[in-house]
């Protein structure tokens, strides 16, 4: 596997992403296992960001501190995306976030782009890109491209589950990005799902159906 390539060995995870694949899991419980992840996940991405040292004072004294160096933006990939957010902002207090809106077609499994958000201009030093479901790697794929194309020099990808299909997809398209994630599965079927799979992330973040 590449160095590009971080899949979570923490108990932790192990843990809540096993709780998170169940399927009696509620909708509930659901969003807040996802929540959970994220910033378990957003705190091993970030081990390598660089720091700036800085003088503060305490309620005793003055001393020496640190604070990260890079500006941070966060880029959900709506809609699975969006549950992700609060997690992140919450452990990245300081960062911006940014909307792309991509779903797949369910005829033939590609990716379609339908909502943009972002600034005339990329401000920020570290883009995160976040979505649940690396599956095909198609929306990750051309999202990434997209910010790319926008000014992003320095972009991280986290996730919760993914494929290898997925994971070797994003490589081949943006072999500079970093890949994190709480479990590779096994494969997609014939329909494009990761298995074993959680099911469809957004439709069990929201409580909807795939009809609807």
């Amino acid at each position: 596997m590449s160095e590009k390539v971080h899949v979570s060995s923490h108990p932790l995870v192990q843990h809540k992403v096993t709780l998170l694949s169940e399927k009696s899991t509620d909708t509930r419980m659901f969003r807040e296992l996802v929540r959970e992840l994220t910033g378990l996940l957003v705190y091993e991405a970030m081990a390598d960001v660089p720091v700036n040292e800085l003088i503060y004072t305490t309620p005793l004294e003055e001393t020496t501190g640190h604070e990260l160096q890079p500006r941070v933006g966060l880029v959900p990939i709506i809609r699975a995306g969006i549950g992700m957010v609060d997690a992140a902002a919450d452990m990245i207090p300081s960062s911006e976030v940014w909307h792309l809106g991509m779903y797949r077609d369910e005829v033939t499994h590609t990716p379609v782009s339908y909502y943009n958000k972002l600034p005339k201009e990329c401000p920020d030093d570290l883009v995160v890109v976040l979505d649940p479901m690396l599956a095909t790697g198609g929306s990750a794929r051309d999202a990434i491209s997209v910010l790319k194309d926008w000014g992003a020099r320095w972009i991280k990808f986290i996730g919760i589950i993914a494929a290898p299909e997925g994971v070797e997809e994003l490589q081949r398209a943006h072999p500079d990005v970093d890949i994190y994630v709480a479990r590779l599965d096994r494969e997609l079927d014939g329909n494009r799902y990761i298995r074993p799979g959680l099911g469809d992330a957004g439709d069990r973040m929201y409580g909807t159906h795939p009809s609807e």
